[in-house]
């Protein structure tokens, strides 16, 4: 059906009104965002052979854009929290973003506001975006860490060009044929921090030379001179254990998704998802042979875990947010629901900076800085592995504070 002029009775199937105009739309992300379509050229839309597109013209929009939406295609999914702020005539979008983007702002009540209103709850879906190395190091057993952002907050970026914003290392163009993005649900709200406040002012004052990927600002938001989105990093850059039917996600362009693989937990690994026509989409991926069915990530020692407690003691448990944890277990007749569950972390300190222990090998700590500032990587010699994450190798024997802290969910 082409575009049409707003008119007062809405057609049928999903529309959305979109700048006074009615167009046929495809629901993203659970309403965050809509993939618009015009049988003619307009502006801002792009030309799409896609065989399942019902117009050539297309644009992605994020649901605050949008007029009115006609017709509602999940109604059971629950929406995420939109970012509001207190209503103003002279406050515009164009403020509210170039506030955003000066350091200087960062404890504004309007930042502040806005901030508060970008909740994470359990079930919430965060994204990261990857590498191509990135996403092979994820095959491999590496865990969620560091920046990563509410995928209802950066739905409409859905190309490798739109989500290059969102990258965390120093490579961003390479890989410009295919977007990488590890997607998962959020277990609590208080395993993530917005990057704001003296625990964080030591990555705003960064040296571009002890730094990698875009600077952080300090404001809770992303570094953009477009987008208006808030960032969260895993709570002292901690790994977070994987929730069930987390995915690693490609975009290769043109607004489409393909799923590559989805987490089995109970395997701890992934099951590839793709079929041929789209193993092209791993050629550039290191040490990764894109027909592979299963990539066990084994038993090989993990940073963090779940931990809960059932009637013959504590076991270990993973996440299937928002609908609780069970014992993790091979056999589903073992997978009893846990209470009391705890994310299990080790942290240690050395030469006074604390961090988080990933491993131990052969009487090193490999720790990654809960705190990072320009004194800190110095006295330590870390390195910074990708945005806002600084990593170092500390001899066993000399850290202090060596512990392992379990941290409650709430019940």
């Amino acid at each position: 059906m082409p575009a049409t002029s707003g008119s007062p009775e809405a057609p049928a199937g999903l529309h959305v009104t979109y700048q006074g105009v009615v167009h046929p739309a495809r629901e993203i992300a659970r309403g965050a965002a809509y993939e618009l379509f015009s049988d003619r050229e307009t502006a801002g839309f792009e030309w799409t052979s896609r065989p399942d597109a019902p117009l050539p013209w297309r644009r992605i929009v994020h649901v605050t854009e949008v007029d009115a939406v006609h017709g509602v295609p999940d109604a059971d999914a629950e929406p995420e929290a939109p970012l509001l702020v207190p209503a103003h005539r002279n406050r515009s979008w164009a403020d509210l973003h170039r506030l955003s983007q000066q350091p200087a702002a960062a404890d504004d009540p309007v930042l502040a506001t806005l901030r508060a209103s970008a909740r994470i709850r359990p079930g919430t879906r965060m994204v990261k975006v990857l590498s191509a190395r990135q996403l092979a190091d994820c095959l491999r057993g590496q865990l969620p860490y560091g920046f990563c952002h509410r995928e209802h907050d950066v739905a409409h970026l859905r190309t490798p060009a739109s989500l290059a914003v969102l990258r965390t290392d120093d490579r961003v163009g390479d890989d410009t044929d295919v977007a990488y993005v590890l997607r998962w649900r959020a277990v609590d709200g208080g395993d993530y921090a917005s990057p704001v406040g003296s625990s964080y002012r030591g990555l705003t004052v960064m040296p571009p030379g002890d730094r990698v990927g875009a600077p952080v600002l300090g404001t809770g938001f992303l570094p953009s001179g477009a987008q208006l989105v808030p960032e969260f990093v895993t709570r002292d850059f901690a790994d977070l254990p994987l929730p069930a039917h987390a995915t690693l996600v490609a975009y290769p362009g043109d607004g489409v998704e393909v799923v590559l693989y989805t987490y089995q937990a109970e395997q701890r690994g992934w099951l590839r998802m793709a079929g041929p026509r789209w193993r092209h989409l791993l050629a550039g991926v290191p040490g990764l042979p894109p027909d592979q069915d299963y990539l066990p990530v084994g038993e090989a020692p993990r940073s963090t875990l779940l931990v809960g407690t059932l009637s013959d003691g504590v076991h270990e448990a993973v996440a299937d947010p928002p609908g609780g944890f069970r014992v993790l277990a091979a056999s589903r007749a073992a997978r009893h629901p846990v209470t009391r569950v705890s994310r299990r972390v080790r942290y240690a300190t050395w030469r006074g900076v604390p961090g988080v222990v990933l491993r131990e090998e052969t009487g090193w700590l490999r720790l990654r800085l809960c705190r990072p500032d320009v004194a800190a990587v110095g006295t330590v010699g870390a390195r910074c592995v990708e945005r806002g994450v600084y990593e170092t190798w500390a001899p066993a024997g000399e850290v202090t504070d060596d512990r392992t802290v379990d941290l409650p969910y709430p019940a």
